[in-house]
């Protein structure tokens, strides 16, 4: 087989390219060969792995989304994804792609089921986060206010952990504990083998828990709780487990963290939402796009798949990295700055994530595919993605009012970061001053 062109790379290296229309090979196996042929000089697949990036992934996936707008990661095996219409294009084909559950991340894809489609489970999400969202934020602020200075772990945290308490109805003496095992849980769907392994070990022990649970709370499967839910539809404990770890646990908390990190780091934004309330919703929603808690969400090729200039082989991993799509300037105005009252943030419906309330805003990979229902359905909840908007918001707004005079403590420059690549992107120290 003789080569039919030569190529200067612009690192001086002399790629040769071959023919190789009659040779016999198909397009991937041919892909696979010419892997030499890329120069991807400006990012390696181990910079998307390592301490860096989980301190701040931006200046690598701008790199990606500027130059390799669909990356072969040849070191971890997958594919990046980082424009807006890309990512998005991917998400809403389901056709072609698909989500696999974090029961399948544990090797454990037939444990238990996941009943988060349910109605009835969707009414007890719905009724639990309403039913306490202001509550549970004056409950927060009050102890701030007698004891307290850090906002990401002294509220942001402890609300969505209490609000996710309260839905799935864990009595009050056990909610530090449950709160614990969920956070290992969670952390333990990721790829550290470590961590996976304390994850499987609070999976067994909250198995045990709402096992034992359940028959103590058997006779009262009437009131609004995740737990009554699940039992009204015949599921048992390793069920309900199973929809309390399908469900997102990060755009609550990483949300709130975020958010109030960004407004107390940018005065002039906050002074907008402080002279107009209202805008709260419009900076949530900045936010999720601006710094959203969920970095990338993955998806696999049902199949054979030729996209984007590429042929994605049957099962490849697709990581669709939402941060860079929400700052791709292609889409957003100025979009390495928050802006409190961007007005570009529902410019277009963006492809796969028209949400509910109309607000084409930033990829959310955390809440999962758009939902299809309206904003205010007839026949069934709230989406998820609206209720923890709203819980969010209406946090934030008691915040505003019961935290006078809200700042910075003095010296202090918060950043979010992930404690692990892929894991939630978030500001976890937030010191700040009020007046008492």
């Amino acid at each position: 087989m003789k080569p039919v062109a030569s190529i200067v790379g612009s690192n001086g290296v002399a790629i040769v390219k071959h023919n190789y229309a009659e040779s016999g090979y198909r397009t991937y196996e041919v892909y696979q060969r010419e892997r030499v042929g890329e120069s991807t000089e400006r990012i390696n697949g181990s910079d998307l792995v390592s301490a860096a990036f989980a301190q701040d992934p931006y200046p690598a996936l701008t790199t990606l989304r500027e130059h390799y707008p669909c990356y072969r990661d040849w070191v971890n095996n997958c594919y990046w994804l980082t424009r807006y219409d890309d990512v998005t294009s991917v998400l809403a084909d389901d056709a072609n792609f698909e989500t696999r559950s974090k029961r399948w991340l544990y090797g454990l894809p037939n444990f238990g089921r996941d009943l988060n489609s349910e109605i009835p489970v969707l009414e007890a999400w719905a009724a639990g986060y309403t039913q306490s969202a202001v509550s549970t934020a004056e409950e927060l602020c009050n102890k701030l206010q007698a004891s307290g200075s850090n906002l990401a772990t002294e509220f942001a945290a402890q609300y969505a952990g209490r609000m996710l308490a309260k839905a799935v109805g864990v009595p009050e003496p056990d909610v530090d504990r449950f709160l614990s095992l969920h956070w290992q849980l969670q952390r333990g769907a990721g790829w550290l083998p470590c961590v996976q392994q304390a994850g499987l070990l609070a999976l067994d022990e909250l198995v045990d828990y709402f096992k034992a649970l359940m028959e103590r709370s058997e006779s009262s499967t009437s009131d609004q709780t995740l737990l009554a839910a699940v039992a009204r539809l015949g599921g048992d404990a390793k069920d309900l487990v199973v929809t309390i770890l399908e469900a997102d646990s990060q755009t609550l908390h990483g949300g709130l963290a975020n958010l109030w990190a960004l407004l107390l780091t940018n005065p002039d934004e906050f002074a907008k939402v402080q002279a107009e309330p209202r805008l709260l919703k419009i900076a949530y929603l900045e936010m999720l796009r601006h710094t959203t808690p969920v970095v990338a969400a993955q998806r696999f090729a049902k199949h054979e798949v030729e996209r984007f200039g590429r042929l994605l082989p049957a099962g490849s991993l697709v990581v669709c990295a939402a941060a860079a799509a929400n700052r791709d300037p292609r889409i957003f105005d100025a979009p390495e700055d928050f802006i409190a009252n961007r007005r570009d943030i529902c410019h277009r419906e963006a492809r796969g994530q028209y949400r509910a309330d109309g607000l084409a805003t930033g990829v959310t990979a955390g809440l999962g595919a758009p939902t299809k229902h309206p904003a205010v359905p007839e026949d069934r909840p709230v989406s998820r993605y609206a209720l923890v908007r709203d819980c969010a918001v209406d946090a934030s707004a008691v915040v505003m009012e019961q935290l006078k005079d809200l700042r910075l403590q003095p010296g202090t420059q918060p950043v979010s970061k992930s404690l692990a690549v892929g894991e939630m992107y978030c500001c976890w120290s937030l010191p700040v001053v009020f007046e008492s």
